[in-house]
């Protein structure tokens, strides 16, 4: 009788062998994988094309995957891809205090218009310094549309490698952030170096 480390083994080696094979035959539309980072278990999501979702530890991971099923491909598997280990590699020395931008291939498809603009206004924030919604809004060539931007960052797909938690309210007060409030400070103080 194997263990219950063998057998979990023997699932993962199974499910890897899959995750090639559905690979090479053209059948694996998104890959998957788990990432512990301080704030919690991070979900990453990447097509061919590159990163397209990072689900948050306050996201149930069943609603990401089925998010990413329904409006991406319902060919999801927990696999590997090039693109995935860089991000998890990002990650790790931005949690450490040795990346303050990422450098990743990103997949936009969940979000277009304005609100991809409204996103990649925001990716233009560096490190260690905030926005607005208002800015954000202005920048993105919209300025009333400041309650338009807060939708487009409260739904971003990719948070942290897009650093909506840069962007606060115009008094200076963090407001929502998909991670809840606790996960914005925490990055922002990472990102001060305290």
């Amino acid at each position: 009788m194997k263990t219950k480390r063998a057998a979990d083994n023997d699932w993962t080696a199974i499910c890897a062998r899959l995750a090639r094979a559905a690979e090479r035959e053209g059948l694996l539309d998104v890959a998957v994988e788990r990432h512990d980072s301080p704030l919690g278990r991070l979900v990453l999501a990447a097509t061919k094309d590159g990163i397209v979702r990072v689900g948050l530890p306050s996201e149930a991971e069943d609603g990401v995957l089925a998010e990413l099923a329904d409006k991406v491909s319902p060919r999801v598997l927990r696999a590997s891809r090039p693109s995935l280990g860089e991000a998890r590699r990002q990650l790790d020395e931005y949690f450490g205090g040795r990346r303050s931008e990422f450098d990743v291939d990103l997949d936009w498809r969940l979000t277009a218009g304005f609100r991809r603009d409204v996103l990649r206004a925001t990716a233009r924030i560096p490190s260690g310094q905030t926005g607005t919604y208002a800015s954000v809004a202005s920048a993105a060539g919209s300025p009333r549309a400041v309650r338009a931007a807060g939708s487009a960052l409260a739904n971003n797909p990719v948070p942290i490698l897009i650093p909506c938690h840069r962007v606060l309210r115009s008094d200076g007060q963090l407001g929502n952030y998909r991670g809840g409030r606790q996960a914005k400070a925490t990055l922002l103080e990472l990102e001060r170096g305290k």
